[in-house]
Formats: structure tokens, sequence, C-alpha cells
């Protein structure tokens, strides 16, 4: 059976490792901006991880006439009032290497209790299709910054995002295991189920 192509958009190679893992048992053949030809910068001025997720795919339909899915996704931190938020991707700008944000947040909590450090991933998966109809799906994790990046698998946050009840951080975690737990794989097996009830 052939698969149906789904642009899924990014440029994140991390993101779409998890997405074609996920999506593996479905008729869906993500790809991603990249693969599908596309290049463009999409401005994502929402206000929530919902209205980014519906702008990025939106933007990327409108441009293919095809079905797509975007996601939005980022870290709050309970002590820092819920920050950086949807504004994960580009706190201390853009360009700036994860290792350096990840150091600043454990030096911002550096002297926070460990009850204090609560936080927790969120992914708003967003689903637009060719005659604008739009779905979202949102997971969560919840964890605890840690005092200290560890782990090498995932990318982002994932170094000093501490999950009390695996006693390891997300970038610890097997890939698989991850998939199981994560934010990310949260919401997609959630839009995955979305998109079975309507034969996609």
């Amino acid at each position: 059976m052939e698969r149906r192509r789904i642009i899924f958009a990014t440029g994140n190679e991390g993101k779409m490792k998890e997405v074609r893992m996920i999506l593996a048992d479905t008729g869906l053949e993500p790809v991603s901006m990249k693969e599908a030809g596309i290049e463009t910068e999409i401005a994502e001025d929402g206000k929530t991880f919902e209205e980014n997720a519906i702008i990025k795919a939106r933007t990327i339909m409108e441009m293919t006439g095809e079905i797509v899915i975007a996601d939005d996704s980022g870290l709050e931190v309970d002590y820092l009032n819920g920050e950086p938020g949807v504004y994960s991707a580009r706190y201390l700008g853009e360009d700036t290497p994860y290792t350096v944000k990840n150091k600043h947040m454990i030096e911002l909590l550096k002297d926070v209790s460990e009850e204090e450090r609560s936080a927790r991933f969120v992914s708003v998966i967003a689903c637009v299709f060719p005659d604008g109809e739009t779905i979202t799906a949102r997971g969560t994790i919840e964890g605890r910054i840690a005092y200290e990046e560890q782990g090498g698998n995932g990318f982002g946050y994932d170094p000093i995002f501490y999950v009390p009840e695996f006693g390891m951080t997300t970038a610890q975690l097997p890939p698989e295991r991850k998939n199981e737990v994560s934010h990310r794989g949260k919401a997609l097996r959630l839009m995955k189920e979305k998109l079975k009830e309507r034969g996609i």
C-alpha cells in the first residue's frame, strides 16, 4: 500500500526522527519542509503553543495544498512564571546554542529548592487540511530542572529536564522510551488517533 505523504513543517532533524518513529505504523509518510523542497521563514507570532502550531501548518498548507502537520513546543518553568514557554527556541536568541541556554537556566535556578524547580515540556501538534479544517492535539510531561546537563540523547532542553519517576533526564532516556513518554510523543499519538478517525 502506498503511504500518503504528509508534510511536517519543521527543519529540525531531531523532531523528524521522533515523528517518523511514531508514525511508522500508519499509512502516512512524513516529509520535512526540506524534503518537500520548501524554503520559507514563518513568523511565529502567536501567544500560545496552539496559535503558533496552527500558523506554521496553515502557512505551509497554503503554499502546497497538501495536508500539513506542525508542532510548537517548549519548556515552562514554574519558578520563572512559565518562561521560556512559547519563546523556548528563541530564548537568549535563535542562534544561541542550547548548551548556553541550558547553562543559563541552571544558573537562574542555582539557589532554588528541589520543590520549586518544577517544570514541564508542552507540545501542541496542529494538522491543517487542504479544505482549511484544523485539528490540534496537546501533550505534556512533568519534571524538574536538573542541577547540571546530563545525557547525550535528545536535543534542546532535554539534558536539563529531569523526570523524577525515571530518575534521569529526557536526554538519558533511550529514544524509544522517550517517544513513549515525551510531550511530543503524547501529542503525536493523540493526533495519530484523530487522523485515524478521519480515515487518514
